[in-house]
């Protein structure tokens, strides 16, 4: 390999250009194997989308063990995965965290987060990682352009200066949360390099409805509800779990991880959802239910009383909803009517979906190089010699849940363990 050395002052045998998950993990693990690695981050601190994940608590990966279970949420992705997960996988992740003195602990549907809570103390764990093995990092040093000769990464500009290595790792991230600086410059490069680039889309991303009346409970979340969506008047799919309600429309896990099948609704007309506020109780046993309740509270008023029907925090703007029912009136004045239009409701709360938010409010996009075009053994570019791929630069769909950020630690491992 030979390298125009005038294009720095010094040739590196890794450059990683991103820091962060992936980015700081292939820096970390490629300094390990006693490379000297030069790391580019563009913004001030490294790790600045890692810190706001999940909300800031960081759900650091998905604790299923079983592989096949784990990779089928990556659908078409699944099956060329398997290499790579065998390579650098969920165990792997936990082992290498433990070993920062990061506890991990396990919670519902194996979401995994650290003990404490807080996303910064994995930045902090990467950041230590980085330092411990030498790797020469430098911030606000946004890459400017990339440089190439003869099928190969000759070098790259940042921060006005050029800096050459042996290999490159590519670690810029997708486009979503793009105020931490995931802007999607990286699809740019690889396309100028020979690669395809799928266009990115939100995937995982709250969705907007018409409906105006979910601002005035924005941040009240409906657990233990069920979802059906529909599309000209037929019901495409369901799911189930807890919906946020928003000054915009509805988010939570639940509601994220249906965008995607969501919007190919959307380009076949109309998309409503009727939210079924007590799965597992039919129109009978809410009427039995409403009835036992009325009866121990006959002179007291409607308002009052159906805060122990309604979930939490919504009891008022819900009656609003219903027609022909004043709030203050005594429940023993209400009607056979006017309690089954109180039972429907909450078998059937629909919104009508007008769209999904953008790049800004979604936790993933998808987009970017197909997966034929990279070898996931090494995460070597298939079209050009000197580069690696991690990350959201790869076109894998996934739900949230820690399969995002586990796609970082293991294509991130396994690219620091093969370049340089």
């Amino acid at each position: 390999m030979v390298l125009d050395m005038k294009a720095s002052e010094e040739l590196y045998d890794v450059i990683v250009v991103g820091g962060g998950a992936a980015g700081m993990m292939a820096a970390g693990t490629a300094a390990s194997r006693g490379k000297k690695v030069l790391l580019l981050e563009k913004n001030q601190k490294l790790g600045e989308k890692l810190s706001i994940t999940g909300g800031g608590r960081c759900n650091i990966t998905n604790a299923e063990e079983d592989v096949k279970k784990l990779l089928s949420k990556y659908g078409k992705a699944e099956q060329f995965l398997y290499s790579s997960f065998a390579r650098f996988g969920v165990k792997d992740t936990f082992a290498f965290f433990a070993g920062r003195g990061l506890a991990i602990v396990v919670e519902a549907n194996k979401r995994a987060f650290p003990k404490s809570n807080r996303a910064r103390d994995v930045v902090t764990a990467l950041r230590e990682f980085l330092k411990e093995h030498g790797v020469i990092v430098r911030t606000n040093a946004a890459v400017t352009e990339v440089v190439a000769k003869d099928g190969m990464i000759d070098h790259v500009v940042a921060g006005g200066r050029k800096h050459a290595a042996r290999s490159y790792i590519f670690a810029t991230g997708g486009v979503s949360h793009p105020e931490t600086g995931s802007t999607g410059e990286g699809f740019g490069w690889l396309s100028n390099l020979g690669h395809v680039v799928v266009k990115p889309t939100p995937t995982i991303v709250p969705l907007k409805t018409k409906e105006v009346w979910t601002r005035e409970l924005s941040g009240v979340a409906l657990k233990g509800v069920k979802l059906n969506f529909y599309s000209g008047g037929k019901r495409a799919f369901f799911t189930s779990g807890s919906v946020l309600l928003t000054h915009f429309g509805i988010s939570g896990p639940t509601v994220l991880n249906a965008a995607g099948r969501v919007s190919d609704l959307l380009h076949a007309g109309p998309v409503t959802v009727s939210i079924d506020l007590a799965p597992t109780r039919d129109l009978g046993t809410l009427d039995r239910d409403l009835v036992a309740l009325f009866e121990a509270n006959k002179n007291k008023a409607l308002k009052n009383v159906i805060r122990e029907f309604y979930p939490a925090g919504v009891s008022e703007v819900f009656l609003s909803r219903v027609p022909n029912l004043d709030p203050d009136m005594q429940v023993n004045s209400v009607t056979k009517e006017g309690r089954r239009a109180l039972i429907e409701l909450m078998k059937n709360l629909e919104l009508t979906i007008t769209g999904l938010m953008g790049f800004d409010k979604a936790v993933v996009a998808d987009g970017g190089v197909p997966l034929t075009e990279v070898d996931m053994r090494t995460m070597h570019s298939l079209k050009v010699s000197n580069l690696f791929l991690t990350g959201d630069l790869l076109h894998i769909t996934r739900p949230s849940g820690g399969y995002s950020l586990q796609l970082c630690w293991t294509t991130g491992a396994i690219a620091g363990n093969n370049a340089g």
